[in-house]
């Protein structure tokens, strides 16, 4: 009898089993309790931080559950958690979750923001990336094939013909988490001509949404390797939304920025070619583009109304502060190539207007929830402190004049029914969910 209740133990379905966890390919609930616990068992967990009052967080919970049990059985695997960060606030604060749902993968305890697809096959490509090696081997034209198309789309690919790896190797251990890095030992000339290089050394990049390659012949020493890198971690053109505004975060390139009216227009793809010259330029900035119809409260940032004569071209910080060029602030269809010439021209001699950019701006819509109800909570505690300190007072100050224990207690009773009334009139009710 023990060894049958042994083997029906050891048939279970276990994938990976650790401490209080027992992973089956499931999404694992995680609370305030167990957390920490998750995060130090596990080299790979992918985190959901959710709300359940959440729309978005409700149609990526069906995605998630595909995704878990094709990343559980990988060979280093990644587990997919969630936890409820509107009840649990103490983690959403640790972890600056400031809107829903917020993805997180924590690699041996380190998270990094998550920003690609939230479709289950999309995702699980991704997130293959945080446990490939850090420079994969391709030996073949078959190889270099399978590996772009496992690379996916949302992430730029860098390979390197006739390079050894260990000369890519630092820049593909501090870009991990951005970019696929290779080297090629064996090709053919069908793959120079489809990568468009014609001799070796060389290191490619390659950006497959938007059908963009890059060419580097060297000087291969780390600083020139690392600003060919930076460089092509964004397409020429980097077309402005709420994702690619994230990942722009963390460069410190100014960003020329144009507004167009509809980035779909016929003239808007025309002048958004004449950019992409400009930009291969002038690979010091960033530049990037945005339609007033595809994201209207970003662009009203940069004083752009109805009347604004658009296209619009500005040098943006990245944070609140931009540059005007005077006598640049728009495009005429005419000769777009020298006007854009001209903006830069104008900027790098100086010729600016300096602007805060106005609000209400995406800028204050992206501030931590967390931290408003933190500050509420504060005003709220400070106010409380006060009228206590004012109810002792005046409770002192009746048994003075000879008021009796009970009347006092009766002030007492009618100031805190006061407190509670502000406390609830403070507290600030959930009006709606957090968007990406």
């Amino acid at each position: 009898m023990r060894l049958f209740a042994l083997s029906i133990f050891l048939s279970l379905p276990c994938l990976i089993c650790s401490s209080q966890f027992i992973v089956d390919g499931t999404v694992l609930e995680l609370t305030d309790s167990n957390f920490d616990e998750a995060i130090s068992s596990f080299d790979y967990i992918f985190v959901d931080f959710y709300a359940p009052w959440c729309g978005h967080c409700k149609r990526l919970s069906p995605e998630l559950d595909k995704a878990a049990p094709v990343l559980a059985k990988l060979k280093k695997p990644i587990l997919i958690a969630k936890v409820n960060a509107d009840k649990y606030s103490r983690l959403a604060t640790k972890y600056d979750i400031d809107g829903f749902p917020s993805l997180k993968i924590f690699m041996k305890g380190v998270p990094t923001n998550y920003y690609g697809s939230r479709e289950a096959d999309l995702l699980v490509r991704f997130l293959k990336k945080f446990v490939a090696p850090d420079v994969a081997i391709l030996s073949s034209d078959t190889n270099i094939r399978e590996f772009v198309e496992d690379a996916g789309f949302n992430i730029p690919i860098f390979i390197g013909y006739g390079l050894n790896e260990s000369v890519i190797t630092n820049m593909a251990v501090k870009y991990k988490k951005k970019a696929w890095f290779s080297v090629a030992k064996g090709f053919s000339e069908e793959v120079m001509v489809l990568h468009d290089f014609d001799k070796v050394p060389s290191l490619i990049s390659l950006h497959p949404t938007y059908d963009e390659r890059s060419v580097f012949y060297g000087p291969f020493e780390e600083p020139f390797l690392e600003d060919f890198v930076r460089q092509n971690m964004f397409p020429v053109v980097v077309p402005i939304n709420g994702e690619t505004l994230k990942q722009l975060k963390d460069d410190e390139r100014k960003i020329v920025l144009t507004i167009m009216d509809d980035t779909k227009e016929e003239k808007s793809k025309r002048l958004t070619e004449t950019l992409k010259a400009a930009a291969s330029a002038n690979r010091d900035f960033i530049f990037g583009y945005v339609g007033v119809k595809q994201y209207h409260e970003f662009a009203q940032s940069f004083e752009v109304t109805k009347n604004t004569k658009l296209p619009k071209m500005v040098v943006w910080d990245g944070n609140e502060v931009y540059f005007s060029v005077v006598g640049s602030e728009s495009i005429d269809e005419d000769d777009e190539r020298s006007q854009v010439s001209r903006f830069l021209e104008g900027y790098s001699e100086g010729n600016v207007t300096k602007k805060q950019i106005s609000g209400p701006s995406f800028i204050m819509s992206n501030m931590s929830w967390v931290v408003g109800i933190a500050i509420v909570y504060i005003f709220g505690s400070a106010v409380l402190i006060i009228m206590l300190i004012k109810t002792i007072k005046k409770e002192d100050q009746a048994l003075k004049d000879g008021t009796t224990r009970e009347q006092a207690d009766h002030l007492m009773r009618n100031t805190t029914n006061s407190e509670e009334e502000i406390r609830s009139n403070e507290i600030p009710s959930r009006s709606g969910e957090k968007e990406d």
